[in-house]
C-alpha cells in the first residue's frame, strides 16, 4: 500500500494520469453546478420537496458511480 501521505494518492485509489484526474474534475465541476440548481430549486414554495430530495440523492449516486466509473478504486468488497 502507498504512503498515505504521498502527493497526490488517495488511499484505495491507484494512481491517475492527468487525463482521468481532469475528466474527474470535470465531472465534479458539472455535479457542483447541478447542486447550485438544486438549492435554487429547493428554495422555492412552488417545488415538490420530497421529489426534489429525491432526485438530489440520486443525482448524488449517479455522480459518485460516474466518478467511481473513471477512477475504478481497489476495493475488497
Amino acid at each position: 500500500m502507498a504512503d498515505p501521505q504521498e502527493p497526490g494518492k488517495v488511499t484505495g485509489y491507484r494512481h491517475h494520469p492527468q487525463d482521468r484526474i481532469d475528466l474527474v474534475n470535470r465531472i465534479k465541476a458539472i455535479e457542483n453546478e447541478l447542486g447550485f440548481l438544486v438549492a435554487e430549486l429547493n428554495a422555492r414554495d412552488d417545488i415538490d420537496k420530497r421529489a426534489l430530495a429525491l432526485g438530489r440523492t440520486h443525482l448524488q449516486t449517479g455522480f459518485m458511480w460516474t466518478v467511481r466509473a473513471v477512477f475504478q478504486p481497489e476495493s475488497n468488497l
